[in-house]
């Protein structure tokens, strides 16, 4: 019994789908290198998580989730999620991790109940956490390029997010938003958070890691037919082990 399906090796459905996490990778590295200085690790699952509450109510609402309206709607959720992080943050900061882990579990939940009565519910649940990557097309993923140049931009050319807070939660929320329709609410963090937890402010090997995982987990999902958001996860964490083992024995030695 052959265990591999060699088939699904097809140029055609992974380069897109690598092509998507690359540009997530892009924004995503730098942006999760600021969020674990700033120390709070968890926003991106918060904010994910409200712009898929976003899309949920539209959808709720029969709105459809490829429109504009929808999109609309995921973005006014996400910003306004990361509004009120933002003010939380300015009156609790002791507090925020907290605030904002309990923030993700009350706009999960409403997403739960906005598709109990869906019949259809879990499988736009499961879409929302670990995507529809292997899904990507070129022209899909042309609105993701033009955002991921633009928060670029912002960030490396102008820097002004890097010394306003309330800019850098706006651009944090347009960004995720952008890429949790694409990865869905899992890769979004673990694009966020493994790489730079494993370089360090080493951005090239935290770059390196990130292209490693998604290839790995690509391939690995279509030799044995496996859900790609999962595997790339497993493969993320797995690309920075091995990379972050040297360093961790390098700074031993010192």
């Amino acid at each position: 019994m052959n265990l591999l399906n060699m088939d699904g090796l097809q140029a055609g459905i992974l380069m897109p789908a690598f092509v998507a996490g690359f540009l997530v990778l892009l924004t995503h590295v730098p942006l999760g290198m600021e969020v674990l200085g700033r120390g709070i690790i968890f926003m991106d699952l918060a904010i994910a998580q409200f712009a898929g509450l976003g899309i949920v109510a539209a959808h709720a609402f029969g709105v459809d989730e490829r429109g504009w309206q929808a999109q609309a709607a995921a973005v006014g959720a996400a910003l306004a999620g990361a509004l009120l992080l933002r003010w939380t943050e300015k009156r609790a900061a002791q507090r925020q991790e907290a605030l904002i882990g309990v923030s993700f579990v009350v706009t999960a939940c409403a997403a739960i109940l906005l598709l109990a009565k869906d019949p259809h519910g879990g499988e736009h649940m499961q879409e929302l956490l670990v995507g529809q990557i292997l899904w990507s097309t070129w022209q899909s993923l042309l609105p993701l390029a033009g955002a991921s140049l633009a928060v670029l931009l912002i960030w490396f050319v102008l820097r002004a997010t890097r010394f306003a807070p309330l800019a850098f939660y706006l651009l944090f929320a347009l960004i995720v938003t952008a890429s949790v329709q694409v990865v869905g609410v899992y890769l979004v963090f673990a694009s966020l958070i493994v790489p730079a937890l494993a370089a360090g402010r080493r951005l090239a090997l935290a770059y390196g890691i990130g292209a490693a995982g998604y290839a790995i987990g690509l391939v690995a999902s279509a030799l044995f037919d496996l859900p790609a958001g999962a595997a790339i996860v497993l493969a993320l964490a797995a690309c920075a082990l091995v990379a972050g083992y040297p360093l961790r024995q390098t700074q031993g030695a010192l």
